[in-house]
């Protein structure tokens, strides 16, 4: 069993059903806990820093995707201002020191702390778990690779870097620094089975050995041809506005989906994407059943479902044998 650390609306929850492992996943926010129970998702509402390993002696496989707010790009920064901090933080647990995360500053900077906290608490246990499985921002990576030093140490084989998530059958351009651990066995990065979208070059173009990415209108086909507008990323300028048609892989999904403007070949507006369909540009099956409030923010902060899939199969050492499909 996986249990799942800060586990928004299910995406990785869903990813572990796609690769045959039960779940049982930690969140806080009253909108997502709503997501997940109707999506049927076994769920702890709570904050993860009140639990702990000895409370899921079931869980062998750790995963978790910490809060990003404070270490993306689009964010204010203060968990970037504060990577010097954390990664001293890193090396303090790893040697047995206490660390108080409140000298990071805002507390939700110190919550990508918490997978290490679980994980060395069950090593301490002598009940260690037998993999782990940790994304975020691309911005977070220099964490993952403190961390590598610190699972390493334990006993466990580490994979880490920065994957593209079209090459891994989502409709989006979407950047996701991973961690791969596991005991008893090498571990390594799934590979990818899709080509890397590059503007400007076909989608049949290529390394022939790959499949090619998905667009929004493979994803959407209900849609027809559509132009998306961007609405971030532009500095405030229209100008700069960034467009994509729907032959396209979508933009990175962020809380901000649905102010995305639609308009078809001739320029006319066109309807903004429902959830169902901005779930699906997030690999999330057609009838996922959105709940509660603000869910925007939901399917943006999710854990894309098939890549959780590869990275759950590779934390298991099991190849994975084709593409897991979210619909």
């Amino acid at each position: 069993m996986i249990v799942d650390l800060f586990s928004g609306p299910g995406g990785l929850d869903h990813g572990a059903e796609l690769a045959g492992v039960p779940s049982v996943g930690i969140e806080w926010d009253a909108n997502a806990v709503a997501t997940r129970i109707a999506a049927g998702l076994a769920t702890v509402h709570g904050d993860v820093r009140r639990y702990g390993p000895a409370d899921f002696p079931d869980a062998k496989i750790l995963a978790g995707g910490p809060p990003c707010q404070t270490f993306t790009v689009a964010g204010a920064g203060a968990g970037r201002a504060a990577l010097a901090g954390v990664l001293h933080a890193v090396r303090r647990m790893g040697a047995r020191k206490p660390v108080d995360p409140a000298v990071l500053g805002d507390e939700r900077t110190g919550l990508v702390l918490e997978p290490l906290r679980w994980a060395l608490e069950a090593a301490d246990a002598g009940r260690p778990f037998e993999g782990i499985v940790l994304e975020q921002v691309q911005q977070v990576q220099q964490v993952w690779e403190a961390y590598v030093e610190v699972l390493r140490a334990e006993g466990y084989s580490v994979a880490t870097g920065v994957l593209r998530t079209e090459q891994y059958g989502l409709p989006q351009t979407r950047r996701r620094a991973v961690l791969v651990a596991r005991l008893g066995g090498p571990v390594a990065l799934p590979e990818p089975s899709r080509r890397p979208y590059r503007r400007g070059i076909a989608q049949d173009a290529g390394d022939a050995r790959l499949a090619p990415w998905v667009s929004m209108g493979e994803a959407l086909p209900d849609r027809g041809q559509f132009t998306v507008i961007s609405n971030y990323g532009t500095g405030g300028d229209p100008k700069n506005r960034g467009r994509r048609s729907s032959g396209e892989p979508a933009f990175t999904v962020t809380g901000k989906i649905s102010r995305l403007r639609l308009v078809d070949p001739e320029g006319r507006e066109l309807p903004r994407l429902t959830p169902s369909e901005a779930g699906r540009l997030q690999g999330f099956p057609a009838d996922w059943p959105w709940s509660g409030n603000d869910i925007p923010q939901q399917i943006g902060n999710a854990c894309p479902p098939t890549l959780a899939a590869a990275l759950i199969e590779a934390a298991l050492g099991v190849p994975a044998a084709h593409e897991r499909q979210a619909a």
